[in-house]
């Protein structure tokens, strides 16, 4: 009877002692170190990235956009930089009295980034082809002065813009008092006239168009019209 009692004991014993060195042979959970980068990135909130206004050469926009996309990528600096944008807006151009869906850049000759704007991103920006600068950064008298960036008030009517293609209709139509115009459709098709007034919210002009010999003015829609070449 005490030799099954010692037997028992001596199992026991033996399985604690597996235990133990099964727990003491588990690898503990691995620390991850903090790294100043990593620490960086912890820290990055929406309160540095502010917007900025860059001036680039006329007419290379999509160019320089698309350059910063692909460069941003394979610099690794989308945690610096958020956003590129071309300020767009979607208008509708009348040609032959039809109308035909465009977008256009309302801030022709720069582009819009969201940033944090530190030294390695200013060095980034000054290696681009087409860039001229950012907004508010220059010299003057041997003083360097840091870029601006865009107020609230800005980038809420940039956003305003944006949005209103949803809401408003816009025609995008180079016409003045004065210009001489066809028109192009309704009861009044082939008149030639003059200009009188024009209303861009309700996108409708005034003509002085000449009836029986005697000048009348009649109001007419956008799509009605066309410049005369």
């Amino acid at each position: 009877m005490d030799e099954e009692k010692n037997i028992e004991n001596t199992e026991e014993i033996q399985e604690q002692s597996e235990n133990l060195s099964e727990e003491a042979a588990a690898p503990e959970a691995a620390e991850v170190p903090v790294t100043e980068e990593t620490a960086e990135d912890a820290g990055a909130n929406s309160e540095v990235f502010k917007w900025f206004a860059v001036r680039i050469v006329a007419g290379h926009e999509n160019k320089v956009k698309t350059y910063l996309d692909a460069q941003i990528k394979d610099e690794h600096l989308e945690h610096r930089i958020r956003n590129v944008m071309i300020p767009m807006e979607k208008v509708f151009e009348v040609k032959n009295g039809k109308k035909k869906v465009k977008y256009k850049n309302f801030f022709p000759g720069y582009i819009l980034i969201e940033a944090d704007l530190d030294d390695n991103v200013k060095r980034f920006l000054a290696k681009v082809p087409s860039i001229m600068g950012v907004v508010g950064s220059k010299n003057i008298k041997g003083q360097k002065l840091e870029p601006i960036p865009l107020r609230d008030t800005e980038i809420k009517r940039i956003k305003a813009i944006l949005n209103e293609e949803s809401q408003t209709e816009k025609i995008d139509l180079k016409l003045n008092t004065g210009d001489p115009v066809k028109v192009t459709s309704g009861p009044f098709n082939n008149f030639n006239g003059t200009i009188l007034e024009i209303n861009t919210e309700k996108m409708k002009v005034k003509v002085m168009v000449s009836i029986f010999g005697r000048k009348t003015p009649i109001e007419l829609e956008f799509t009605q019209i066309e410049k005369h070449k």
